[in-house]
């Protein structure tokens, strides 16, 4: 019913930047929250940031002032601008929607299919 695709992921040098989309499309009302996780091997899914519909953003301590989350609500498109990379930021990071299909305030997470993001030392 939704699709999240996702794209920019690649490989990059430390100190180097990356800029991750993610695109929703299909059976979409309208979009509550809207965020990034990553799952590096061998560890849990964890969050990495998270906007609102209105814009208030909240970040994994290890990631405060060096990735940036943003929206294009008309776009239904979320990014994640990442500075400053450290190898640790290795992972497949993947994108989450809260997704409503009708004008009823019922919401439902959906996932991209991630994409790889990997530091060099």
């Amino acid at each position: 019913q939704v699709q999240l695709v996702e794209s920019g992921g690649g490989l990059v040098q430390a100190g180097g930047s990356l800029r991750l989309s993610c695109a929703a499309s299909g059976s979409i009302f309208r979009i509550n929250d809207m965020g990034w996780f990553r799952q590096a091997p061998g560890k849990q899914r964890e969050l990495v940031a998270i906007i609102s519909s209105g814009g208030s953003t909240t970040y994994a301590d290890s990631v405060k002032g060096r990735f940036t989350i943003s929206r294009d609500n008309a776009k239904n498109t979320v990014y994640l601008q990442m500075n400053s990379l450290k190898p640790d930021d290795t992972a497949v990071y993947y994108c989450n929607a809260d997704v409503a299909h009708t004008y009823i305030n019922k919401y439902y997470p959906y996932w991209g299919q991630g994409t790889q993001v990997t530091v060099s030392s």
